[in-house]
């Protein structure tokens, strides 16, 4: 089976921690509830106890809580004073039709988090006024201007990938990752050949949304409490069928909890760091108890056989 330590993130020489943090929730009071449901004190808290337990790769984006989540990041690294590895992401929105619009916005994303390099810049999505090969031959243009160390794409085909893999080559830059939604519940990354990609061209799966949006913690198994209004809206065809047809995963998932100690959560998490050496998961952490939770990820693994049994519970 695969270990669960460090990470590269791809052939860039750049090693990171197998597991991420994500920060979509950080700063968002529309769609997250920033400043009713969780604090800012929260976020502090679950980042400095993050730090502690060695994760230090965080990933967010100038969409995020309109660009709050990068200006809380900041701060909190400016704060704590610890240093830390930072992805971000290009968000190509229909006004962004040249390549100087991704430069411009990358400084005012430099800006809020107050750094002069990250080291990760990723492209939000594919779909664009600007072609992906003006879109790598901007970040090819980041990189020489030394504003990021390495660059990615998210929510990339395994196509779309190929094409921005080799049009970065021709700048001798390599593709360092590509971030889609992964986890037991969504494998489509499996099924529609993305994960295949990543081994093929070396390039990092980094792995979003890896407990379907707080359904893989088993808090919301049949019986138990009902979704939250905002996650009823991510997770729309999440019903009483989805949860019958999901009892024999939790069943497994609940096998694997109980003989080394663990939460779903952390099953979760370790069945992903176990399934490939390219996967980096980011699950979000708003709250000391969800850092907590992520941390405890680590440190052991999953048998080949409860591996096996998680995998097959549920279809992909």
């Amino acid at each position: 089976m695969i270990g669960t330590d460090q990470r590269q993130l791809g052939a860039t020489g750049i090693s990171v921690p197998a597991l991420g943090i994500g920060t979509w929730s950080w700063g968002d009071t529309g769609l997250w509830g920033y400043g009713k449901s969780f604090t800012r004190d929260d976020i502090t808290q679950a980042y400095k106890l993050c730090l502690d337990n060695g994760l230090n790769f965080f990933d967010t984006a100038e969409i995020y809580g309109k660009g709050e989540s990068e200006r809380i990041l900041g701060e909190c690294r400016r704060q704590d004073g610890r240093p830390i590895l930072i992805a971000s992401k290009f968000a190509p929105l229909p006004k962004r039709f040249s390549s100087k619009t991704l430069l411009d916005a990358l400084d005012a994303t430099l800006e809020r988090l107050g750094v002069e390099q990250i080291d990760l810049y990723q492209i939000h999505w594919p779909y664009t006024f600007l072609s992906i090969n003006g879109l790598m031959d901007a970040l090819a243009e980041a990189v020489r201007a030394g504003k990021v160390r390495a660059v990615g794409v998210s929510n990339y085909s395994a196509k779309q990938m190929q094409q921005a893999h080799a049009r970065l080559a021709r700048h001798d830059i390599p593709l360092a990752s590509n971030q889609v939604e992964y986890s037991l519940l969504h494998r489509s990354p499996e099924s529609k050949g993305v994960l295949e990609a990543c081994r093929e061209l070396d390039v990092a799966l980094i792995a979003y949304s890896p407990l379907a949006k707080g359904i893989l913690t088993g808090k919301y198994r049949q019986g138990k409490e009902p979704l939250p209004s905002f996650q009823r809206r991510l997770m729309s065809n999440f019903g009483r069928k989805q949860q019958e047809k999901m009892e024999p995963l939790f069943v497994a998932m609940e096998a694997a909890a109980q003989a080394h100690d663990k939460t779903f959560a952390q099953v979760a998490l370790n069945w992903l760091l176990s399934t490939d050496a390219h996967i980096i998961p980011i699950p979000g952490a708003k709250t000391i108890r969800q850092a907590q939770e992520n941390a405890g990820a680590l440190g052991w693994q999953l048998s080949d056989a409860e591996y096996t049994s998680i995998s097959r519970a549920i279809q992909p």
